[in-house]
């Protein structure tokens, strides 16, 4: 479906110019940086608008298309476009944007500029890849979004910031070098680098084993999967509060959008047949890294932890479905699955998000993350009690937050795989809930801790504005969440059709 308006490209660019721009404005002018960056999230923000009112809710097909020639020599085109997954993902990327930006406001005072304009250019980048149609542009969005992370990292992050940095940046870039490898293959072998077409080429049994591995490799450390997730907990604890929400909030999904995108419908066969190993990986990571996320004693690596076990719901529900299709001839259940792993990430965006920032409210008045230097918060600090507790019961999957609807979805659908698959999924609510509680018990109740716990300040208004746009998010998804369904069930659908088919 062509468009005449070139939106998407509207929304990639302009963020990454607006950065540019940003970071002309240069140090000596930090106030003039930090309105004029805000500026520009708030405006893609609203440009995003359009794609949830213009979108046609019945059509699978892919929306406000764009289509140029970009490399002609080897087929490489400049083609967006956007599905109902497409367009969630897009709308929680504007939206998280904004709301770091506003967060940070006092927070950052050195190379404001320089801040800023990074966070602007990844946002840009971050669309792009949720918007490419054309593989090797889907690339080099993937690869290009980890250039600002990486400085956001290395400069204003904590005393280990270098090596976080760096591992962020080798586990990343190692892992989607054999994705350029299987992308490079398909196109030897079809002589287009159009997604459309990769998922209509024929394939054999060998093809697609080793596409498929090359794709896990890529996406897994994306997510991250267990084992290929040591580096997040790094990354979180030295990464300035902002760096750590964009993190957790939108790249973590990047790598459940590039299964949904590339592997799903690619090599649905290979998927069938190694599922189970996905399977198995995502339970590890719900059960072991959750019992790892008790024994933290840093409150941002306890969270990092609990993120990739909430995570591990993406990959559950995304794989569950080639054998509910394929061995038991359940389509429903395949779907139920599959949107069930969509929720569960634009659920985490707003829960990991809230929880990072609130870690962040309360760094900012401490300086330290430290679990023991905390004790009795909600003496000197209600309003923040009253958001903190119900992040909380929706990272411990509360019905009626945000935190229940995907993870309930894909115990359903694993149940209908084997009752032990759902089992073993299902403990994650007592998991969860064990090291969420205590940590709330830790830092919110009892007398006041210390000196320093007992001169802090309540929230503000920017950080009540904040918060409060992440509750929102939080109890509307938890009680309402039909609208986000509806907006994704027809690209599921088509997806449920696509694994049932086979390329041998």
């Amino acid at each position: 479906m062509q468009s005449s308006y070139p939106l998407l490209s509207l929304l990639i660019w302009l963020p990454i110019i607006g950065g540019a721009a940003t970071l002309f404005l240069g140090n000596e002018r930090a106030s003039a940086a930090r309105w004029f960056a805000t500026a520009v999230a708030a405006v893609t923000l609203l440009l995003s608008i359009p794609l949830f009112t213009g979108f046609d809710m019945a059509s699978p097909a892919m929306q406000f298309a764009e289509r140029h020639a970009w490399v002609p020599a080897y087929n490489i085109q400049y083609a967006l476009g956007a599905d109902g997954i497409s367009v969630a993902l897009i709308g929680l990327t504007t939206l998280t944007s904004l709301l770091v930006l506003i967060s940070a406001w006092t927070s950052i005072d050195k190379r404001v500029s320089q801040y800023y304009a990074a966070f602007l250019i990844l946002e840009g980048l971050m669309i792009g890849v949720f918007s490419a149609l054309d593989a090797m542009l889907f690339y080099v969005f993937f690869e290009g979004m980890l250039i600002p992370m990486f400085i956001i990292i290395g400069v204003w992050g904590g005393p280990r910031r270098v090596y976080a940095s760096v591992k962020f940046f080798l586990y990343t870039f190692l892992g989607s070098v054999f994705m350029l490898i299987g992308l490079v293959y398909l196109y030897l072998k079809g002589g287009s680098w159009q997604l459309a077409d990769m998922y209509n080429l024929s394939l054999n049994a060998t093809e697609q084993m080793w596409l498929f591995f090359g794709f896990l490799i890529a996406f897994a450390v994306k997510v991250p999967m267990f084992p290929v997730h040591t580096w997040l907990p790094d990354a979180h604890v030295e990464a300035p509060t902002a760096g750590s929400v964009i993190l957790a909030a939108i790249m973590l999904k990047i790598g459940g959008y590039g299964f949904i995108r590339f592997t799903l419908p690619i090599v649905p066969d290979a998927g069938h047949e190694w599922a189970w190993l996905v399977i198995a990986l995502s339970l590890i990571a719900v059960v072991y890294v959750g019992l790892v996320a008790l024994v933290q004693d840093d409150m941002k690596k306890l969270i990092a932890y609990s993120s990739v076990s909430h995570m591990g719901f993406v990959t559950l529900g995304t794989f569950i479905a080639f054998g509910l299709v394929r061995d038991f001839g359940n389509t429903d259940a395949a779907r139920l699955g599959m949107q069930g792993a969509m929720v569960q990430m634009i659920s985490h965006g707003f829960i990991s998000g809230a929880m990072f920032t609130s870690v962040g409210v309360l760094y900012d008045r401490m300086h330290s993350r430290m679990i023991k230097d905390y004790g009795g918060v909600a003496n000197v600090m209600p309003w923040f009690a009253v958001f903190y507790v119900l992040f909380a019961m929706a990272n411990s999957g509360l019905p009626g937050t945000s935190g229940f609807v995907g993870e309930f979805m894909v115990i359903i659908a694993s149940f209908q795989k084997h009752p032990l698959i759902a089992f073993a999924a299902a403990t994650t609510l007592i998991i969860g809930a064990g090291y969420t509680l205590w940590l709330t018990k830790r830092i919110l109740w009892g007398d006041v801790g210390n000196k320093h716990v007992a001169e802090l300040e309540d929230i503000n208004a920017r950080e009540a504005v904040v918060l409060g746009v992440f509750a929102a998010g939080v109890l509307l998804l938890g009680v309402y969440p039909k609208p986000l369904t509806d907006l994704m069930e027809p690209a599921i659908a088509q997806l449920a059709t696509q694994i049932a088919s086979t390329k041998l």
